[in-house]
């Protein structure tokens, strides 16, 4: 598709605005055509060590009385371990999944909110290839947990509900099959994906109109860049929100999906 262009302000060549290029930038250390070691490898890499870091140093010195890195440690795994592992798994089932939960939450937490940090400027989460990774990871998880549990008869409780009439399976089955097995990791991972990518992609459009329109020698349409400013502003407010928002709701989806296993047979 052609980038739309827009008359500079000179007059003598073209503004184009922002596309996926802005944002999937070019391989840091190119070992092909079209491949190498990437911005988005990156980040993903040290988000690792950043995340790594700072709970091992909150839980070096464990106090009865917790000082404030212990104390802020301590709230962060406590709200993943019982906002999202045990009210939604439930209590029985649940501390074996809460190492998963919380790595899951703290990497996207970390990976989406670089989007929003000065220089880093890039949610890794808007390259698809991420997206996919993790929701095929989570697909492979609790497919496995209700294998594991249940046996080949786990595929006839997830796509089989109880109490639905004889009459009515030929169509409830092949409804459940689709939603369960192929629409559940689509939308696990383009929910966040495209989330990503759209509200980071306004921003930067958002950004470059605003120094399209201070450039124009009018000064009426400078004026409006004004308005643009504070329209981003609240874009990027927007979408700090969304990506603390699409972190927790990805590992929320993670628990429920894994709790849809754990308790086929109540279904």
């Amino acid at each position: 598709m052609t980038p739309l262009t827009l008359p500079a302000a000179d007059n003598s060549s073209t503004f184009t605005p922002p596309g996926l290029e802005s944002l999937h930038l070019p391989a840091i250390l190119p070992w092909g055509a079209d491949e190498g070691f990437t911005k988005q490898m990156l980040l993903v890499l040290l988000s690792v060590f950043f995340i790594a870091w700072f709970f091992i140093a909150a839980s070096r010195k464990q106090q009865l009385v917790p000082g404030k890195l212990q104390f802020l440690g301590e709230q962060l795994y406590g709200f993943v371990r019982n906002s999202i592992g045990k009210d939604v798994i439930g209590g029985r089932d649940f501390m074996a999944f809460v190492p998963l939960l919380f790595a899951l939450f703290f990497f996207l937490l970390l990976n989406n909110i670089y989007g929003a940090i000065p220089l880093f400027q890039l949610p890794t989460m808007s390259h698809v290839g991420g997206a996919y990774f993790l929701a095929g990871l989570v697909y492979v998880i609790w497919i496995g947990v209700g294998l594991k549990r249940f046996g080949i008869r786990y595929l006839k409780l997830a796509v089989v509900p109880s109490g639905v009439p004889w009459f009515i399976m030929p169509i409830v089955v092949p409804i459940e099959i689709i939603s369960n097995f192929i629409v559940r990791p689509m939308t696990h991972s383009l929910r966040l994906f495209a989330t990503m990518l759209a509200g980071h992609l306004v921003v930067a459009l958002a950004g470059s109109g605003i120094a399209f329109l201070i450039a124009q020698e009018n000064v009426l349409v400078k004026g409006i860049s004004v308005l643009v400013l504070v329209f981003a502003i609240a874009m990027y407010m927007l979408e700090a929100l969304i990506m603390v928002l699409q972190a927790y709701v990805f590992t929320l989806l993670t628990a429920i999906y894994i709790q849809g296993a754990v308790a086929a047979d109540a279904h």
